[in-house]
């Protein structure tokens, strides 16, 4: 499939990893997977996805400064980058778009409707 959307997913936990990877892939999507900071900018070297799923409470480096960090980067800026967290504090959905987030989607995910919100940004 030659338009076949590559999906970023950084989340630490290996539950809503399998998830999330189950969901995509049975709609076709291509997905690589990071687990933190690291191995996120190890795939980024590899891959130029279209859009990126960022958990906003990593080990080590957070999602919302690793969001600044990609936005900030001329080599990945074109690269939409989408909040995925279960923080539903009442300032986080402004503290994403502060960060560079075109969305957020809460956790835990309704998997009825996760897929269908992920294309509005693709």
């Amino acid at each position: 499939m030659t338009d076949q959307k590559l999906i970023l997913y950084v989340e630490d936990n290996a539950d809503n990893r399998m998830l999330i990877r189950r969901l995509l892939m049975a709609e076709g999507f291509a997905l690589v997977e990071a687990e933190n900071a690291e191995q996120m900018w190890a795939l980024l070297q590899q891959h130029h996805p279209d859009v990126i799923l960022m958990d906003l409470h990593l080990p080590g480096v957070d999602g919302f400064t690793l969001t600044r960090q990609v936005t900030s980067d001329p080599r990945y800026a074109d690269i939409p980058v989408v909040a995925l967290t279960a923080d539903v504090l009442r300032d986080t959905p402004q503290k994403c778009r502060d960060a560079g987030c075109v969305g957020y989607i809460t956790k835990p995910i309704d998997v009825d409707t996760f897929v269908d919100q992920l294309r509005r940004f693709l």
